[in-house]
């Protein structure tokens, strides 16, 4: 592994462990150029995922982009970022149980939706505001008027306490 301080080719493992969810390995390392430590994370890769963008483009599946996306939503929330790293995965592994090798910004944006929504409303609201392009304030309005909906449709599923 090189080292991303010096770029030095060969760094030392000095400790292994799997993550909370044993979903990955987490690994620390030291550079024995510059001295300097860092950790990577290792994974079962499936299968090679492909995003078809909306402008018709393909490019590679990125978790780290993914991963980037949800801490900008869950920005100065009260989220562990343990949580944030299980999220990453159960979506991906939802991408990856789909079978399909070729999966849309739209299906990756969904699963983001569906997760977040569980999590935390106002970073729900952030993220749907970038991905569903919102351009004006009644458009947060219906937003918050949908999540009020489905908050008041689960409270009397769940009935009188």
């Amino acid at each position: 592994m090189r080292c991303p301080h010096c770029g030095a080719p060969d760094t030392q493992v000095k400790d292994s462990r799997p993550t909370e969810d044993d979903a990955a390995i987490r690994r620390r390392r030291v550079c024995g150029v510059c001295g300097q430590r860092f950790t990577t994370f290792e994974r079962v890769q499936l299968r090679e995922l492909v995003v078809a963008k909306r402008s018709g483009r393909r490019v590679p599946f990125d978790r780290d982009k993914l991963h980037r996306s949800l801490a900008v939503a869950l920005r100065k929330r009260p989220v562990d970022p343990e949580r944030i790293e299980q999220m990453v995965s159960a979506i991906v592994r939802q991408l990856e149980a789909s079978g399909e090798t070729e999966v849309t910004t739209e299906t990756i944006g969904r699963f983001v939706m569906e997760g977040l929504k569980t999590v935390d409303d106002v970073a729900y609201v952030r993220f749907a505001s970038v991905y569903k392009n919102f351009r004006e304030a009644k458009d947060f309005e219906t937003l918050l008027d949908e999540l009020a909906g489905d908050e008041a449709a689960s409270a009397a599923a769940d009935g009188p306490r």
